[in-house]
């Protein structure tokens, strides 16, 4: 793809509308909002999103009051009704405003224009403990954009998820693409995490002759129709067990937590456009990256670590969790600075990349990237 892809900010708003709008986008993990009156504040696209739990049901709306347009919650998450700190109007699960303090005193609206008072309401889905929101009118069917399997895969591991989380954000100064570009290259660990990560997985370029072959003939043609157009999006997520473990780690803990799987492997999902979900534990730990376009060369990496559901309550699961920050965040910071140096080398007429055979996956995620974006196929 042309440099400008990642570094321009006209290319960057037009990716909005074109690519992430009408796609499903993750904004939390579901144990976040489990209590009434929970909820989160996420950008997405660029609007101010809230998701908030009213008696276990989600609903997703413009986070702006409609009196003076005052972000109505003012954390990233919490549990408080849905109710505007600046003049005190409260809104109800359809979005409708069920309170307006010394409205006949001071504001005085005919009640057919009350009436019509409603936040701007989005699509929510639920899949397992991952929670997606959809910007569009008209949003396409989540099944649309992941595979059956890949929904059967999600719901098992999330829901396997405890509800005890530790959340940290990390401001980044690079193009999410090359996030996604990053996470699908089996070959860099070894040069980018040789003391971390690559010490406790081997990973190795898994070279599918006939995915290659796929892959270079897609590149080449694109899609036939809006169908296949639609076909190879869902594709592009996926995962489960990607490496045997070198040596697998084992913790007093672990016998307080119901381990997802049996196998000694490292897990690895991967949710197109910008979701990343890992277990370098065998399944007694996880860890969530969700990276959030900001800018051409901004993105906001957002990270929940979680360990599988508890048997039991024990004293030390804070620290577990903390312990678990501190080894993954040295990975990522590694990850963060290799992305940050292709950004700053990323000139208007810098030459393209060239990939190899076994970057087949991001050599189909690139034509069916600029298929949308040159007009080709929409969503």
């Amino acid at each position: 793809m042309p440099a400008a892809a990642y570094t321009d900010e006209g290319w960057f708003r037009r990716e909005r509308e074109l690519l992430m709008r009408p796609l499903w986008q993750f904004v939390a993990p579901g144990m976040l909002l489990n209590k009434h009156h929970a909820f989160v504040r996420r950008k997405v696209c660029g609007v101010d999103v809230v998701v908030q739990n009213f008696n276990g049901e989600l609903r997703a709306f413009d986070n702006l009051c409609l009196h003076r347009q005052n972000p109505i919650q003012q954390q990233p998450q919490g549990v408080r009704p849905l109710v505007c700190g600046y003049h005190g109007w409260g809104y109800a699960s359809e979005g409708d405003v069920n309170n307006i303090p010394f409205h006949d005193e001071a504001y005085r609206f005919p009640a057919q224009e009350r009436d019509c008072l409603r936040l701007r309401r989005f699509a929510v889905a639920r899949i397992g403990s991952l929670v997606f929101v959809n910007l569009s009118e008209k949003p396409m069917p989540i099944e649309a954009q992941f595979s059956p399997a890949a929904l059967d895969m999600l719901r098992a591991a999330s829901e396997q998820f405890d509800d005890e989380v530790l959340i940290a954000r990390l401001e980044t100064r690079f193009n999410w693409k090359l996030a996604y570009e990053n996470l699908r290259d089996s070959l860099h660990p070894r040069y980018v995490h040789p003391r971390t990560l690559y010490q406790q997985v081997k990973f190795k370029a898994h070279m599918d002759e006939a995915a290659i072959a796929d892959a270079r003939t897609y590149h080449a043609q694109g899609s036939l129709d809006e169908e296949a157009h639609l076909a190879r999006l869902r594709s592009f997520s996926g995962g489960g067990l990607n490496e045997p473990l070198v040596k697998m780690p084992h913790f007093s803990w672990h016998e307080n937590v119901e381990r997802f799987g049996t196998d000694d492997w490292y897990l690895n999902w991967l949710l197109f456009p910008n979701l990343h979900i890992a277990s370098g534990s065998g399944g007694y730990s996880f860890i969530i990256e969700h990276h959030q376009p900001i800018s051409a060369g901004r993105t906001d990496l957002l990270v929940y670590y979680v360990t599988a559901r508890k048997k039991r309550r024990y004293p030390t699961s804070a620290a577990v969790l903390m312990a678990h920050l501190e080894g993954a965040e040295g990975v990522l910071r590694e990850d963060i600075d290799i992305m940050e140096q292709v950004q700053s080398g990323l000139q208007l007429d810098a030459p393209r990349a060239n990939l190899g055979d076994f970057e087949f996956a991001n050599m189909a995620i690139e034509r069916w990237y600029m298929d949308v974006m040159d007009g080709r196929h929409a969503l």
